[in-house]
């Protein structure tokens, strides 16, 4: 499972990275912002590039798809709910270190239960 978490971190990376759609991000950035070596990031986006996630060419860098936008943009709302459960319901020191670890791990009905925790947790600090 641990390969879907990378892949959807390198996505989130991507989508934040392009400036506009369909821009092209280099493999050197991309490396930088996920925090992994050139090479596995190649690794990861030859794989993703197989799924139809990515458009890659060597020299020219690594753009998303419109399949890849979805999962891009779908798995940065999972962040968000993550990051929003551990920041709000849970207070953990670092939230977005802890959403990052869990990301593209749980199922679509966890992930829909926290965000019900989360909004409960949030429609309760207003209420106060």
């Amino acid at each position: 499972m641990r390969s879907v978490a990378g892949a959807t971190r390198y996505l989130r990376a991507l989508y934040e990275l392009a400036d506009e759609p369909g821009e092209r991000v280099s493999t050197g950035d991309l490396s930088a912002a996920v925090d992994r070596s050139r090479a596995t990031t190649t690794e990861t986006v030859q794989r993703l590039e197989a799924r139809g996630l990515v458009d890659y060419e060597a020299y020219q860098g690594v753009q998303l798809t419109t399949e890849g936008v979805l999962e891009a943009r779908a798995a940065e709302e999972e962040y968000e709910v993550l990051r929003r459960f551990f920041d709000d319901v849970l207070d953990v020191p670092d939230p977005e270190r802890e959403a990052d670890a869990v990301a593209g791990v749980l199922s679509p009905d966890v992930l829909d239960q926290l965000h019900g925790l989360v909004e409960t947790q949030r429609l309760d600090s207003n209420a106060e």
